[in-house]
């Protein structure tokens, strides 16, 4: 069968595919445009793409033979899965690879923001690196301070994991509350979204993007924290309104952000880039040798699976 795969992965990703089916794959590193994923998809039954291609009815119109979409992320919230689910269109993700990678990039994320590690390291660079004194470049304690998750799925466990190495109290805020057992093995407490923002040192957002947690935090909620407290994201950027996160940072409402996310990527809000109380990195949460490799085979086994009539593993709407 014909496929389209719309990231440039290594042949040791793509060989599984080759004996079977003809693929028509991205030979660049940027990510293909609007035009010619609509002009390439006509005629193919299969399409691997990624969270930066938008997956809609347009497009799978365009494609009356397509049968199985792969999508190369967790995150699925760049398919219409329910217009795929009309058209008898497989959808799936690549779930559990990245877990390990995206929480340690979360509490780099706390640590470095915390500790001013960024801006530390363009201070020494730079040559302003002043006199040592007892109360210059001060940062904040990480650990034995409260950690406050919102989405307790299995990145955000992960992240708690980590945070017993600091001796950090976690609270949690889930759409649904976890077994009892599970929340005395992780020393997790369950507490309503209001009472984590008031009450965390740390808020560490791990939800997938739905109507529920579009805009879920914005003016009201960030109003809420401590002027000391530290908001990191590693989830999706329209989970946070960021113009309201920006006024917050420059009034130190907060202290201050690490995002890995934006509401507009790679548009980041006016006013964000020059804040020196924020980390920012580039939607890296995934982004190890390990886990992409992984995420890469995870995907294309989903794919073959479609093709061949088979339920795929991490199928979405089988």
């Amino acid at each position: 069968m014909k496929a389209l795969v719309t990231a440039r992965l290594s042949e040791e990703i793509l060989a599984p595919l080759r004996p079977a089916h003809d693929l028509v794959v991205n030979p660049n590193d940027f990510p293909m445009s609007r035009a010619d994923i609509l002009d390439k998809i006509q005629d193919k039954e299969g399409l691997l793409c990624t969270i930066s291609d938008r997956i809609d009815a347009e497009l799978m119109d365009c494609a009356p033979g397509l049968k199985m979409i792969a999508n190369f992320g967790v995150g699925y919230d760049n398919i219409d899965v329910p217009a795929a689910t009309a058209r008898g269109i497989r959808v799936s993700n690549t779930p559990g690879v990245l877990t390990d990678a995206t929480a340690d990039l979360a509490f780099s994320l706390i640590l470095a923001v915390a500790r001013r590690v960024v801006e530390g390291d363009g201070r020494t660079r730079s040559g302003k690196w002043g006199p040592w004194a007892p109360f210059s470049f001060l940062g904040s304690e990480v650990t034995g301070k409260t950690l406050g998750i919102i989405g307790l799925g299995q990145i955000g466990k992960e992240v708690v994991r980590r945070a017993k190495g600091f001796r950090m109290p976690i609270l949690y805020h889930n759409r649904k509350r976890i077994p009892e057992n599970e929340e005395l093995q992780l020393g997790a407490k369950y507490v309503d979204l209001e009472t984590l923002l008031k009450e965390s040192d740390f808020v560490s957002i791990h939800v997938l993007l739905n109507d529920q947690s579009r805009g879920l935090i914005g003016a009201n909620e960030l109003d809420l924290m401590k002027p000391s407290a530290f908001l990191i994201n590693v989830s999706r950027g329209p989970v946070i309104n960021e113009n309201a996160l920006v006024d917050a940072l420059k009034a130190k409402k907060i202290a201050g952000a690490g995002l890995d996310v934006y509401e507009k990527e790679p548009k980041l809000a006016e006013g964000l880039a020059e804040l020196n109380n924020t980390v920012l990195t580039p939607h890296i949460g995934s982004a190890t040798i390990e886990t992409r490799i992984a995420m890469g085979k995870l995907a294309v086994k989903n794919l073959n699976a479609g093709l061949m009539g088979q339920k795929p593993p991490n199928c979405l709407n089988c």
